[in-house]
This record gives C-alpha cells, sequence and structure tokens, in this order.
C-alpha cells in the first residue's frame, strides 16, 4: 500500500466537485484540497477528475471468459478470472462481485459445470493476490432449477460470499413475461421452434415443483448467517410483497415503473443495469432505466454482462436525467459500497480506501486513463 499525491484534479467528493488535490498513505486516504500542505512528488491530474473506484454488485461477465462461445469451456479457469479481472479493471471497477449463476433457466446450458472451477479460481486468485480489484462472491440463485440447493450449499460458507439473490426465469412471468418474446429469444439462439415450445412446458412444470421450496431454503441460509438478499425482475405487486415478507433488501433490474416505486415505498434498494443506460432501453423491451433515474427511484447501477457500461451510465445519469455528478457518482461507488457494508470504500474523503480513478471526457466519453487500489497503481 504506497503513498500518492495528487494535484490539478476534479475531485468528485459525495457533495460536490472539488478542484484541488488529495493525499494518500498507507493506502488510506489522508487530506483532501484544504486539509493541509500536499508532499511532492505529485500526479498532476491536469482537469481530469478523481473519482472514488466503482464498486460492482452484479456482473455475469467472469461466465463469458469461462465459456467465450456456445459449447466452448476455457481449459484454464484461472486464466479466465484473470482476463476478468484486467478487464473489469480497466472499465474502473476495483471492488466486485462475481455473480456466479447457481442452475439453469434454459436446456443445454453450462453453469452447473463451471460453478466448482470458477468459485475455486475465484478464491486462489484472491488467496495469492493474483487480482488487482478486490473479488467478492455473489450466488445467483434460479430457484425452480431441480440442482440448486445442491449446487449452492457448498458455497454458503465461503467467506467471500457478500450477496445471495433469488431468481426465476420461467417463462410467462418476470424477465420473461411476454411469452412470444422469449420464444422469439430462444428460436434466435438456434432452438427450434417446436423445442421451445416443450422446453416452456418444462420450465414452467419444474417451476411448480421447485421454486417456491427452494427460495425458502436459501433465504434461510442468509438469514442464518446475515447475508443480504437481493430479488430478481420484481414486475408486479405481488412480488414487491414476497419481497418484503422475505426480508429482501435489494431488488435487482425490476421490469416495472410500478415494482420499482413499491421496492422504494417498502425501503429496497433498486438497482438497474449500466447496458439499459448506456443502450437507451432494456434489450428484453422492459422498464429503461433512465426513466427510473429520473423519477428519483434508482439506487445504484450495476454492469450486469457489460463492464464497460458501468462508468459510462453514471455519466450518461447525470448528463440525461438531471442528476449532480456526485450524485451519478453515488450509482455507482458508495450506495452499492453501503447495500454490501463496505463502508471504508465508495467516497473521496480522509480515512476512507484509496480506490481512486483518473478519469478523461473525450466528446462526452468518460476514459479511465490511471487506477488505483488502496494507493498502489494497477492500471
Amino acid at each position: 500500500m504506497a503513498s500518492l499525491v495528487v494535484t490539478n484534479a476534479r475531485i468528485v467528493t459525495d457533495t460536490a466537485i472539488v478542484n484541488g488535490g488529495l493525499h494518500v498513505d498507507a493506502g488510506v486516504i489522508q487530506t483532501v484540497d484544504g486539509g493541509g500542505p500536499l508532499p511532492s512528488p505529485a500526479v498532476d491530474f491536469e482537469g481530469d477528475f478523481l473519482l472514488p473506484g466503482l464498486v460492482e454488485l452484479h456482473t455475469d461477465n467472469v461466465e463469458k471468459h469461462l465459456v467465450p462461445r456456445a459449447s466452448v469451456r476455457w481449459p484454464h479457469p484461472l486464466a479466465a478470472m484473470i482476463a476478468h479481472d484486467n478487464q473489469v479493471v480497466g472499465a474502473g471497477i476495483t471492488t466486485v462481485l462475481d455473480a456466479m449463476a447457481v442452475g439453469e433457466y434454459r436446456r443445454g446450458g453450462e453453469r452447473r459445470e463451471i460453478i466448482a472451477e470458477a468459485v475455486a479460481a475465484l478464491r486462489r486468485g484472491k488467496a495469492e493476490a493474483l487480482f488487482r480489484a478486490d473479488h467478492h462472491l455473489h450466488l445467483r440463485c434460479e430457484v425452480s432449477d431441480a440442482a440448486v440447493v445442491d449446487m449452492a450449499e457448498p458455497y454458503i460458507d465461503d467467506p467471500l460470499l457478500r450477496l445471495l439473490s433469488v431468481m426465476d426465469h420461467t417463462p410467462g412471468q418476470r424477465q420473461f413475461q411476454d411469452l412470444e418474446r422469449f420464444r422469439r429469444y430462444r428460436v434466435g439462439t438456434g432452438v427450434a421452434a417446436l423445442d421451445v415450445d416443450r422446453e416452456i412446458e418444462e420450465l414452467r412444470a419444474a417451476q411448480s415443483d421447485f421454486a417456491h421450496r427452494h427460495r425458502h431454503i436459501v433465504l434461510g441460509w442468509a438469514r442464518a448467517r446475515g447475508i443480504p438478499v437481493a430479488s430478481h425482475d420484481d414486475t408486479t405487486e405481488a412480488h414487491i410483497e414476497e419481497a418484503v415478507a422475505d426480508g429482501i433488501v435489494i431488488s435487482e433490474f425490476p421490469t416495472t415503473r410500478l415494482a420499482a416505486r413499491l421496492a422504494r415505498d417498502a425501503g429496497i434498494k433498486v438497482v438497474m443495469g449500466g447496458p439499459n443506460v448506456v443502450r437507451g432501453g432494456s434489450h428484453s423491451g422492459n422498464i429503461a432505466a433512465m426513466s427510473l433515474a429520473e423519477d428519483g427511484l434508482l439506487d445504484a447501477l450495476s454492469s450486469d454482462y457489460a463492464p464497460k457500461s458501468l462508468l459510462h451510465a453514471a455519466f450518461l445519469v447525470a448528463n440525461d436525467a438531471g442528476l449532480a455528478l456526485p450524485d451519478a457518482i453515488a450509482l455507482v461507488t458508495r450506495n452499492p459500497a453501503g447495500m454490501l457494508g463496505l463502508d471504508d470504500r465508495g467516497v473521496i474523503a480522509p480515512g476512507k480506501r484509496a480506490d481512486l480513478l483518473r478519469v478523461r471526457l473525450v466528446d462526452g466519453l468518460p476514459i479511465v486513463r490511471t487506477v488505483w487500489v488502496e494507493g498502489d497503481r494497477v492500471l
């Protein structure tokens, strides 16, 4: 954990943009701007932004490195995990919850096969300090899968586990409420239309058999261990009522304004996808994240499947939804950190962990130029 001195920066604090400098020692921020004379030599930011490192609650990105093409398994899981680490750091993410899918929601998936090797690679990379970002574990539990309990149980006491989420991608509700849209999606992946109809029948039968019982088990694990739980793709008033009854604290990617508003009213934090913001809407045809930001119904953003979206989305929200830049940056730093109880980061202030970004705007696009983790330059 090194010392660092920065000058001539536009520092985005939790309340304002401060023109000045910053001093880091032993991986911790010591002073910001007017906190006293700064030692030298210093890194001249030339007016670039100085931001906290981004905090990512839910990224599926590691799966893309483990299975880079359909039916292609990368033979070296640790190499795949390190490639994922390189990508998230390059996007400005310094704390990341690697969201491992536990269970399938379609035929022919490989998630049952990769979770063991993915978690093993995560553990090794963390134990041997092979990563540049600070990695943790998020188990995304597909409660309608017959095997989800057996798959998740080996990892439920892992000290890296920071978040559990309960998902149900059964066609006909939540993300796939529109059955015809689900059919088009599956046919687009190369599945014959007749096979899609058969798949829908099988998935709905599995939901009837397993979803309620498995959700109850996963929630019990979380309560016993004090692990926060997120729901996924809340759509209706009934979904939010269920979430409240179950002690859910985060609503990930609600699909309707109604669900987002009811979640917020109930004290449940609302998280939407960065790709939704950058692309101008949901790829599934659900509620646009920007409209929730405009309505004050957004607590945090997640990069979901595209790490590059996270920082860009925060600046777009500041530009298009009328949020002050510190409030928009909080959506990807302070707020997600707070949801996880990581109160040592996510804010540029004395005493906080020195996870920092140098960012320059180029034609409105935020470009990550340099990344520090606990004061050490990693990019």
